[in-house]
């Protein structure tokens, strides 16, 4: 049996990472003698998919349950394709996550506990986003308003008014070089598109009825 566990870093004394495509490492843990192989995620920086493509390198390796922090929708799906088992909203050393997985004090997941896009950067913002801009909101903390057309959605934006963003993004991101990658993207980019429309259209359903 093996057991990954999302890590700030390449040790055991190292703290879970929050996010899980885009985690710092992978400890890939035998919880019987605590040998692991540590593994770079090689996805910390794509530019979208990371989830999915963090998730399918689990399956490679072999890996029977996943503990990390976050685990969104699409990586979720694979692993349940997969057939492995996810723990969500674990936290502390790596080492004593293994240990609670042991001991049943930790279950396993029965469905994602963030939405698409979390954990692109560090840190959280709140975008000030006003209006429907074609492009990215006014930031204040350098969150990300309702962004359009070609732009990166980062954020589940509320109609016109604030707008929550995920998180300070780490900088530009490169574009995918993956096919695969680049059309999970875009189909994640275009359903929170159809989200927030839908967002707007009730809120002007609703100012338009207290107007009349």
């Amino acid at each position: 049996m093996k057991i990954a566990v999302t890590s700030s870093g390449p040790t055991l004394d190292d703290p879970v990472d929050p996010r899980f495509g885009r985690c710092a490492y992978f400890l890939i843990i035998d919880p019987d003698t605590l040998d692991f192989e540590p593994i770079q995620n090689p996805n910390i920086a794509v530019g979208g998919g990371a989830g999915i493509q963090s998730a399918q390198l689990m399956a490679d390796k072999g890996v029977s349950v996943v503990l990390t922090g976050n685990c969104g929708p699409n990586a979720f799906q694979i692993f349940g394709a997969a057939g492995i088992q996810v723990v969500t909203g674990v936290a502390g050393p790596a080492r004593d996550a293994v240990q609670m997985f042991k001991s049943g004090s930790i279950a396993g997941a029965s469905g994602p506990n963030v939405q698409s896009h979390f954990g692109t950067g560090m840190g959280g913002g709140r975008g000030m986003g006003r209006g429907m801009g074609m492009g990215r909101g006014m930031g204040m903390g350098g969150g990300r308003g309702m962004g359009g057309g070609a732009g990166r959605v980062m954020s589940m934006g509320q109609g016109v008014g604030n707008a929550q963003a995920t998180d300070k993004a780490f900088g530009p991101s490169p574009e995918p070089t993956d096919k695969k990658a680049e059309v999970a993207a875009l189909r994640e980019q275009a359903e929170t598109l159809k989200k927030q429309m839908e967002q707007i259209t009730e809120r002007l359903k609703k100012l338009e009825g207290e107007e009349k």
